[in-house]
């Protein structure tokens, strides 16, 4: 008997609720990703040039270059070479709202379940078995919430150790997600 994706609500909040609760523990209790960023040496300095050109929050990269082509002409090669090369996110001034970014967290994992589901409801019976759950809603999980954080290191510069500690994350939230489907994965009636 199929499964629809209504008869999973449960298991896509609760699995959802206790992806987001686990996200908290790592980041407030655990904190392995503290290490993640760094400090500049020159910060206040950095911080007043970007200051002065008053940019808006969005992505900005140096050396800007609108187009392949500029790659092969000598002053962008000099600027790259003479560096720093980075990328920088300009976020909007004043403290981060943590409410807001919250429920953006929040909703990303509820989300994620969801689709989840979906998958999980093509693929599984009604009655399955709790490890066939488990199995596929933690290798969807672990792809849902932690492949996309690869291509970061490869071309944002992101530290791979960065990255694995983001794919650990994914693993945690997978199997607390699985765990939920498998225990309330609906029995045949």
């Amino acid at each position: 008997m199929s499964v629809s994706i209504l008869q999973l609500w449960l298991p896509i909040i609760a699995g959802g609720l206790l992806a987001w609760i686990a996200s908290g523990l790592i980041h407030m209790v655990i904190k392995y990703h503290n290490s993640d960023y760094n400090q500049l040496s020159n910060e206040d300095e950095v911080m007043d040039a970007i200051r002065k050109g008053n940019p808006s929050p969005k992505m900005y990269t140096v050396p800007f270059c609108s187009d392949m082509k500029k790659m092969g002409e000598e002053s962008m090669q000099k600027k790259f070479a003479d560096g720093p090369v980075a990328m920088i996110a300009v976020l909007p001034n004043g403290m981060p709202q943590m409410g807001k970014l919250m429920a953006q967290q929040i909703s990303y994992f509820i989300v994620g379940a969801i689709f989840i589901a979906y998958v999980a409801s093509f693929t599984l019976q009604a009655g399955a078995e709790f490890m066939n759950v488990f199995r596929l809603v933690s290798a969807v999980g672990f792809l849902a919430f932690g492949w996309a954080t690869i291509p970061f290191s490869i071309w944002y510069g992101h530290a791979w150790s960065t990255t694995f500690k983001y794919l650990v994350d994914a693993l945690i939230y997978a199997v607390v997600i699985a765990a939920m489907f498998a225990w309330l994965w609906p029995s045949i009636s």
